[in-house]
């Protein structure tokens, strides 16, 4: 990345790492032993259409069953979509596309109406890096190409081919050697990044470009540190990318070590991303995969576990300074994937809904188009083990909390007269009444929806 680093020295005003570690005070909580209370009030108001959007592999499937796909993300009311392209199946021998899959899903997303950030990875043989004799030869496509100029030139080529695309992502996972061998390199990234930026500035200069969506928080494999953070000291957040990562974890609210990792990370993580003058941040994965095991990474959680652990970790994501989030993925994937990764979908692979579906359904039926930021209710009394509230208002005006705990248990309510409790995963609403002691609401380890009035 030294073009960049040259091109940019004298614009970049740089954070030093303790930043990344800085804590809020109103977050100390979160870092004591015992499971604290939150109370959070979001950052900024949430519209689902433009907020929520799924990854969506529509060339794997069928035309009728990609159409089915469609029909039902729009029967939630979502129009964004995260699409990926392979430039080894693209382009497999030098000159000679093979583009009638991914022009058939184009044609699919601007007939929809859909938006879409659409990403390109995977290297093919002619332009790979990786040596002959390599040991690791076979997999040339996880090897990034010998010449950035040849990607970009690629990227370029497929901005003019398809106008349709609303914003381009280059790359994916580079923080992995899954997708960046034989060793992720950050600055080799950004020697990626910079041309290929360049070259869709001059062919489509009023579309956004993004960042690599970075594994996790973005750790890089083998020898650590975050590869956002170094980034951002090489000067790239000048360039004003879209940053992204992907922030898979155990549960919803952390690693199955520390039940409140995702929140503790991500605050401080937003506050240097923002101080540091990034002005989109995305989180272009994130999800559960309902596979039946033996376990690989991710526990087994089946489908009723997908669809409890999906409402709580959007729920926790539209209030912690996300600009746009896209759920991985739509549909169930077939034997092309791994195990887990088959089981990924809000859909089964024929279209129909699994449970997370519905329940996601349900949810935003719930909120409504959108929602603007709103103090939680004061509640009287003790809490719950590990309590999470989350303070909204609808459009129609009336409050609305989201809640949940680690431990079921009661809360009692301050100042409400009237409300209707909803689980959106069974689809069950109970009404709450006034009551001399304040209006009781049952809590469980699943997120419950209050509505007042």
């Amino acid at each position: 990345m030294s073009r960049l680093v040259a091109r940019m020295a004298r614009r970049r005003a740089l954070l030093g790492a303790a930043a990344l570690a800085a804590t809020p005070v109103a977050c100390r909580a979160w870092f004591s032993s015992r499971i604290e209370p939150v109370a959070l009030q979001p950052a900024r108001p949430v519209v689902w259409k433009d907020f929520l959007g799924v990854n969506a592999q529509f060339q794997w499937f069928p035309e009728p069953v990609a159409r089915r796909q469609v029909e039902r993300l729009k029967a939630l009311g979502l129009q964004w979509v995260r699409l990926g392209l392979h430039w080894m199946l693209m382009e497999p021998e030098e000159g000679k596309f093979q583009l009638e899959p991914i022009d058939r899903m184009m044609a699919l997303v601007r007939e929809a109406g859909l938006r879409n950030v659409t990403y390109v990875v995977g290297t093919p043989r002619y332009a790979s890096s990786v040596a002959k004799g390599d040991p690791y030869e076979r997999f040339f496509d996880k090897f990034p190409p010998r010449n950035p100029a040849v990607f970009a030139q690629r990227m370029a080529m497929l901005a003019k081919h398809y106008p349709q695309v609303d914003v381009w992502q280059v790359w994916n996972e580079p923080n992995l050697i899954g997708f960046w061998a034989p060793q992720p390199d950050t600055e080799a990234y950004g020697k990626l990044f910079l041309p290929a930026y360049q070259a869709l500035r001059a062919t489509v200069p009023d579309k956004p470009v993004a960042l690599a969506g970075m594994a996790y928080f973005s750790e890089i494999d083998k020898r650590g540190g975050l590869m956002i953070h170094e980034l951002g000291r090489l000067g790239a957040f000048t360039l004003n990318p879209v940053v992204a990562y992907h922030p898979y974890t155990a549960t919803a609210e952390g690693s199955d070590h520390d039940a409140r990792d995702f929140i503790k990370r991500v605050v401080p993580a937003h506050q240097w991303l923002r101080a540091a003058g990034v002005k989109q941040v995305w989180a272009t994965e994130w999800g559960w995969s309902s596979y039946p095991g033996p376990k690989e990474e991710q526990p087994i959680v089946g489908e009723d576990g997908q669809a409890d652990l999906t409402l709580r970790r959007l729920a926790l994501m539209a209030a912690l300074d996300y600009d746009r989030v896209f759920l991985f993925t739509l549909s169930d994937l077939d034997e092309r994937a791994t195990k887990r990764d088959q089981h990924y979908g809000l859909l089964r692979r024929n279209g129909e809904p699994k449970p997370v579906y519905h329940a996601l359904q349900r949810f935003l039926q719930l909120c409504g188009p959108s929602l603007t930021p709103a103090a939680p209710p004061d509640i009287m009394g003790d809490q719950p083990e590990g309590l999470i509230t989350i303070g909204w208002r609808r459009a129609d005006g009336r409050p609305l909390w989201m809640l949940w705990a680690r431990e079921p248990g009661e809360v009692r309510l301050k100042g409400v007269r009237q409300a209707t409790l909803h689980q959106p995963l069974s689809g069950g609403e109970r009404a709450l009444k006034e009551a001399a002691d304040g209006v009781r609401v049952p809590v469980t380890t699943a997120l419950q929806i209050v509505v007042a009035g």
